[in-house]
């Protein structure tokens, strides 16, 4: 068997959303990173190996202004333009795409660590079996980070975790329980169902449990087409296979009641044929690590606007019923959503180990009570946690410190995010490199509605908040509009970053679910501005002109190196639908 040993900066592994916005966060800010991934796909449970939606605090339009930017919007609208008809395959290949060839980043699929080791409570290195190459590989690097889902890497370290409820007097919990236990919340297998075209029968086979609509209660059934989270069942990690069986059981009972129990409408079943089941039940639970601080329920509960806050999150504390699928009462709906009545902020303390000094933490796993990992644990909300770490990591890496210390460049990690397209809720941007000084230069437009004025742009969020605007937006457009800064001097740029409107109120997942196909746009958000020109001017004569047609990213980077100008002029041609141009930020650099 072949053995390699590579360095690295920074080894993140497990690549499940969160991995994967970690580790090309981390690339982007200039760390050599490794990115290591057991399976041949990434997206952990939100690739085709088991397709659940990339929820976040939006939780599909219900908060408004809500959904996630930075990296993880990058790659759902990538996704959107290229994969309009959600094909899970196409998704894979996207996520592929998108970090194998990202710069300063190495790709490692179908790769299982299977050994950490470690000196005086840090990470020396882990060692992986690349099952298609049989080669052995050892990652040596100064930061690890463990987006492993089930904390395999931390808990191999020797990091301190919990797994379960905590007590309700552990963290003053009103919705804990009143005893500790080891309960969590369940692994789910879903599929998908399609009209054959013509009559098919189905006879359960004698594997597959009956299931009765009794055993429903009050779970939903809301579709048939793709379903159905609470097909779920709770265990231990060493039963994860034989919980895939069980759940196997369950799903065509499920399918036969749907089929053969006489409460559907027959013309809407007689042709339905599975046509995809999960290729592994997909976690919700399992250990959770400790940072220095632990996230809980009254954070959420009081919407906390942390210090040190690094990301947000607003998904209802989703609490599956212990006992998933087998929980058998009139009223059982699957899980209880407990409501929260705002977004809240998750610290930077909750992102990293307490007692192994070069190890970060991700996506479900991290510092949090198993109240407020109901609702963190979604994956928007994990990939701004992970865009948060490899930002954070840059840091380290040029300090020469650890995570912890990290901390005490607070104010630089979250002023960096917000450049890289995060949103902080509570924190402003104070961009200091911006060559856009808004009480030194002019900025005026064609034309705004009451509320959507120049001057906006360039304001304390890139996103509307609460009933502020925060961006430019026109008078319906009868062919072009633009908007212009005068600087009133001459200067020297390297870049023009505009940041437009995907509609932070709409989804743009991949789904199999034709409801929720219903609420996204078939294509790219109408108010979306996708034909443009810039044009920089110097004493009212051209320098540089960028033209850009079918644009589909919030964030455009444009090159303008070597340019000298006064003038800077945005005109946008036309959007995807709306009749409005809206623009948030004009920054240069």
């Amino acid at each position: 068997m072949t053995k390699i040993t590579k360095h690295f900066d920074f080894v993140v592994v497990g690549g499940g959303i969160s991995g994967l916005c970690m580790a090309i966060s981390a690339a982007r800010n200039g760390v050599k990173t490794a990115l290591v991934q057991n399976r041949a796909m990434l997206g952990g449970n939100a690739s085709s190996e088991m397709r659940v939606h990339v929820n976040g605090a939006g939780r599909g339009g219900q908060f408004r202004n809500a959904i996630e930017s930075g990296i993880i919007l990058e790659i759902l609208m990538a996704n959107k333009i290229v994969n309009p008809e959600s094909s899970y395959h196409i998704w894979d290949t996207v996520m592929w795409e998108k970090a194998k060839f990202q710069e300063n980043l190495e790709l490692f699929l179908n790769t299982h660590m299977n050994e950490v080791i470690t000196e005086n409570n840090k990470i020396l290195k882990v060692k992986a079996l690349q099952s298609t190459t049989e080669i052995e590989y050892t990652f040596e690097a100064k930061y690890f980070a463990d987006t492993t889902g089930d904390g395999m890497l931390a808990y191999l370290a020797g990091a301190d975790y919990t797994i379960g409820h905590e007590a309700r007097d552990t963290y003053g919990e009103s919705l804990a329980p009143v005893e500790a236990n080891k309960h969590v919340m369940g692994s789910s297998c879903l599929f998908s169902m399609k009209d054959s075209g013509v009559k098919t029968p189905f006879k359960r086979p004698e594997w597959a449990y009956e299931y009765t609509k009794e055993m429903l209660g009050k779970r939903g059934i809301p579709e048939l087409t793709h379903g159905y989270w609470w097909i779920e069942l709770d265990g231990e990690i060493s039963e994860s296979e034989d919980i895939r069986t069980e759940l196997i059981k369950y799903l065509y009972g499920v399918f036969d009641y749907i089929k053969n129990s006489d409460h559907f409408p027959k013309e809407e079943t007689e042709n339905l044929v599975i046509d995809w089941i999960s290729s592994i039940a997909g976690k919700r639970e399992s250990r959770r690590i400790y940072g220095d601080y632990v996230l809980n329920q009254n954070d959420i509960d009081k919407s906390v606007r942390f210090p040190d806050a690094v990301a947000y999150g607003g998904w209802t504390m989703d609490d599956h019923s212990v006992g998933g699928i087998k929980s058998i009462n009139p009223q059982e709906r699957g899980t209880i959503w407990h409501e929260i009545t705002d977004i809240y902020t998750i610290p930077y303390r909750c992102l990293y180990s307490r007692n192994i000094e070069n190890l970060y933490i991700g996506g479900r796993c991290m510092s949090a009570s198993h109240m407020a990992m109901s609702s963190a644990r979604v994956m928007a909300t994990g990939a701004t946690m992970a865009q948060a770490v490899g930002v954070a990591v840059s840091i380290a890496l040029r300090e020469n410190i650890s995570p912890r210390q990290v901390g005490e460049h607070i104010d630089e990690l979250q002023q960096r995010l917000i450049r890289q397209d995060c949103y902080i809720p509570g924190i402003v941007a104070r961009d200091d490199y911006d060559l856009v000084k808004k009480d030194e230069v002019v900025i005026t437009a064609s034309s705004n509605i009451e509320g959507g004025e120049p001057t906006n742009i360039n304001g304390d969020y890139a996103r509307r908040v609460d009933d502020e605007q925060h961006c430019w937006i026109s008078d319906e457009m009868n062919g072009e509009e633009w908007i212009n800064i005068n600087f009133n001097k001459e200067i020297k740029a390297k870049e023009v970053v505009l940041r437009f409107d995907p509609n932070f109120s709409c989804t743009l997942i991949p789904t199999q679910s034709h409801r929720t196909k219903a609420r996204q746009p078939v294509a790219m958000p109408p108010v979306l501005v996708k034909d443009y020109v810039v044009l920089c001017e110097k004493d009212g004569k051209l320098v540089k002109e960028i033209e850009v047609n079918n644009n589909f990213q919030r964030v455009n980077t444009l090159d303008v190196t070597g340019a000298s100008f006064d003038n800077l002029k945005v005109i946008v041609k036309s959007t995807y639908g709306d009749k409005h141009a809206r623009i948030f930020d004009i920054r240069v650099y």
